[in-house]
């Protein structure tokens, strides 16, 4: 399961919030600071408890303000 986590931090510690979360490599594959309403946004893969772990996790780092996680779901549209 692959999953898109929009972060969004404190003025001025995206970089710092982006150094903390390459430490953690086992579900993490891309970190990438991004411009519009989230200032990070980190491409999980992994099983559905592996992601909410790390996205609970992720609420612990204190300069994180929000997160905004979308999950993978596969849609057959009949084409």
């Amino acid at each position: 399961m692959r999953a898109l986590c929009l972060i969004t931090v404190k003025p001025g510690k995206a970089d710092a919030v982006a150094a903390i979360l390459k430490k953690k490599r086992k579900i993490v594959k891309k970190i990438m600071i991004v411009t519009g309403r989230a200032d990070i946004s980190v491409f999980l893969q992994g099983n559905i408890d592996e992601i909410n772990h790390m996205v609970v996790d992720f609420k612990k780092i204190k300069d994180i303000m929000t997160t905004e996680t979308l999950i993978e779901v596969e849609v057959n549209l009949g084409w």
